[in-house]
């Protein structure tokens, strides 16, 4: 634990999917600096797998339900005492402030904190591919957030959209390693359309990224969210 640092306690709203969440977890201990159990963060895990699809909910508008229930999980880890709250969603961000309205601790906002992290460890970055669900792409969320920093976001065509979401649906939420030549199709063009980087901004594309080998120029918003968790609850990052 960082000296002089407070330990404080993480709350985790996860099961979105239940592999990425366990990815996540699996990287927060990896990247704790410990020499024993006490050196590790404390952590909430609340996975909750019910919580409805989150590119339907954005796409039909029909989000009452699953807003509730985000707000009602992180009520509920406030109430077990976590201090900062992780979403390993980034889809559901596109629900931010209505979750962040429910409770009075701070929830880790995974968009900001990827572009954030992007503009400052790339500076000459100024191209930005995202690769997220329909959701995510549909919403803007990372796009607005990429204009905001004074960078230019990058979509998919619609046909290489649709090698991400059979990439994130098809495969890795059915279980299996996933069809690299999907994934290589739309880095491939991302590298034609000049992106300096390439935000994995979905945490079931971290999921295959830990199974496979990935161009340096992906950067992985869980990643993002794994330091600032361990930095936010009083640990060291390594």
């Amino acid at each position: 634990m960082g000296e002089g640092k407070e330990k404080k306690i993480l709350g985790v709203i996860g099961g979105m999917g239940p592999e990425a969440t366990s990815y996540f977890y699996e990287n927060v201990i990896a990247h704790t600096k410990a020499q024993k159990d006490q050196d590790h963060i404390n952590m909430v895990i609340l996975s909750h797998a019910d919580i409805p699809d989150r590119t339907e909910a954005i796409k039909s508008g029909d989000s009452e339900k699953l807003i509730h229930m985000l707000q009602e999980d992180a009520r509920i880890l406030e109430k077990l005492g976590a201090a900062n709250i992780a979403i390993t969603c980034n889809t559901s961000h596109y629900y931010y402030e209505q979750i962040q309205k429910a409770v009075s601790i701070p929830i880790i906002d995974m968009i900001h904190e990827s572009v954030a992290y992007a503009v400052r460890e790339l500076p000459d970055v100024k191209r930005i591919g995202i690769m997220g669900t329909d959701g995510t792409i549909g919403s803007r969320i990372y796009h607005k957030e990429c204009r905001k920093l004074g960078v230019t976001p990058v979509k998919p065509s619609p046909e290489r959209q649709r090698d991400v979401m059979s990439l994130i649906y098809d495969d890795i939420k059915s279980g299996k390693r996933g069809d690299r030549a999907k994934f290589d199709r739309v880095m491939s063009e991302f590298m034609r359309k000049n992106c300096d980087a390439v935000i994995l901004a979905c945490t079931e594309l971290s999921v295959f990224k830990g199974k496979h080998e990935i161009p340096t120029i992906c950067l992985d918003a869980m990643d993002v969210l794994v330091r600032e968790a361990i930095l936010r609850s009083g640990a060291e990052y390594q």
